[in-house]
């Protein structure tokens, strides 16, 4: 249960509210009433602005990992510690000189013998960085676009030229940059807005599948295999609400792509790191290849915000195209090679990937306790997702009061909605996603705390 025996004072809870005010707010009537006030590992301070507690803070588990990007919770030591000499040696290079901080990372990862060169062999692929998932997606798409195209005659590459369909998939989310848009199918995100993909004679046109359902991706590979450019998939759809796709559905996917000479891209952003491995485009015959695989959030570890853009050799970008000012910058590589020693060393995702599961039958049981509030609990690893009941959609916020008044913050996807081929339409979906330094005995406090605060909601619904 949440400790809530504390107040701030008037003052620093009138200046919170103002810098509140002062901020975009991206959630329209939707933003959620607290504040964080401080947080420690798998600890987060919370302090109520509205309502009769307001000013009352709330010690709670953080279940979410800040949008799934902390995977070392709050404050970790190891970064703390680190941070002084790091910050002095890696100075402050663009992409356009070399580095050693950049160079070290980069073999580590990709190089001869790397961590990642099982899946990315090495000198077949290259890296790019960006700032957030959003970005990364967007040059994922443009090195898409450019596969097409001969910047040096300013004309589509010869047997190109009808290549102007990509696939993408009901419900997902890519991020919310120009390009990005045009992969949702959800009217509301972009209806208003100029679709990038369509400008101009060689524009690209976006067809949407429901994503996870094995039996539609012949049928469509065979009508317009032969105009595909690409495809672009969420190993696990995020937003849509944790949805998982069978086993083999993945691999036929890519096996497709080869087949009819698509290029393949993997929107890795939210799966890197939760499945209980680095990558979820994996299967039990090993990784599933790519032309094009975007990670994000937790590759940042909390403190950078990051995306890798990790590409064939032979997918470029015209001169100059896509240059970023914070592109693998020495400091965030050196963070970054300092996050992954530290996983490596402790083990955590392979203890992930066992705690997972616990995680998720705990999940299961509370969903089969309280049907008026849970629908389904999808997920792998420190991935899971509970899908709620219409009535308890309807009742959102009052939900998430109770789980911070019991001890828990989570996070809300926003469900992929209605969905074409007669599939049921896909409500709210509540994400548990902790930190990877989450124990066995973090998980059991988290569920008891979701427990406790479903029961709590669940009398208001009724």
């Amino acid at each position: 249960m949440a400790r809530a025996d504390a107040t701030i004072d008037t003052d620093d809870l009138l200046a919170i509210r103002a810098g509140r005010d002062l901020q975009l707010n991206h959630y329209g009537e939707n933003q959620v009433p607290f504040a964080q006030v401080g947080g420690t590992g798998m600890t987060q301070s919370l302090v109520a602005l509205e309502g009769p507690d307001q000013g009352r803070t709330y010690d709670v588990m953080d279940a979410s990992g800040s949008y799934g990007s902390a995977c070392l919770g709050a404050g970790h030591p190891l970064f703390s510690a680190r941070f002084p000499s790091l910050w002095a040696s890696s100075g402050c290079a663009t992409d356009e000189l070399g580095s050693r901080a950049r160079s070290g990372f980069l073999n580590t990862c990709f190089g001869p013998g790397g961590l990642w060169t099982n899946r990315f062999p090495t000198g077949e692929y290259r890296v790019s960085g960006r700032n957030s998932g959003s970005e990364g997606m967007e040059l994922a798409l443009r090195l898409v676009l450019e596969s097409r195209w001969d910047f040096r005659h300013l004309a589509p590459y010869p047997g190109r030229e009808d290549r102007r369909v990509i696939l993408a998939f009901e419900g997902a989310w890519h991020g919310w940059t120009p390009g990005a848009q045009a992969l949702t199918n959800r009217r509301h995100y972009r209806l208003g807005l100029p679709d990038a993909l369509q400008e101009g004679p060689w524009g690209c046109k976006v067809q949407f599948l429901p994503f996870a359902e094995p039996g539609l991706l012949e049928g469509w590979f065979r009508e317009h295999g032969a105009e595909l450019a690409a495809v672009i998939v969420e190993p696990i759809q995020g937003d849509a609400g944790i949805l998982v796709p069978p086993a083999g559905y993945l691999r036929t996917l890519e096996q497709l792509c080869r087949r009819y000479g698509a290029l393949l891209v993997a929107d890795e952003v939210l799966t890197f790191g939760k499945t209980g491995q680095f990558f979820a485009m994996t299967d039990n015959q090993g990784p599933i290849p790519t032309d094009i695989t975007v990670i994000g959030k937790s590759i940042g570890f909390g403190i950078e915000a990051l995306s890798l853009v990790i590409a064939r050799k032979d997918l470029t970008v015209r001169p100059s195209g896509a240059v970023a000012t914070r592109d693998l910058r020495p400091l965030t590589c050196a963070l970054v090679q300092a996050g992954l020693d530290y996983l490596l060393a402790g083990h955590l995702l392979e203890r992930s990937s066992q705690l997972g599961q616990t995680l998720h039958a705990g999940l299961r049981d509370i969903a089969a306790e309280c049907p008026e509030v849970f629908r389904e609990v999808r997920g792998l690893g420190y991935l899971q997702g509970m899908e709620l009941t219409e009535p308890a959609a309807q009742a959102l916020p009052n939900l998430r009061r109770r789980l911070v008044e019991k001890g828990v913050w989570v996070e809300f996807m926003a469900g992929a909605g209605r969905r074409s081929h007669g599939l049921r339409y896909l409500l709210p979906t509540m994400r548990i996603a902790p930190p990877l330094i989450a124990t066995a005995d973090d998980l059991d406090r988290i569920l008891a705390a979701i427990l406790a605060g479903t029961r709590a909601f669940q009398g208001e619904i009724r």
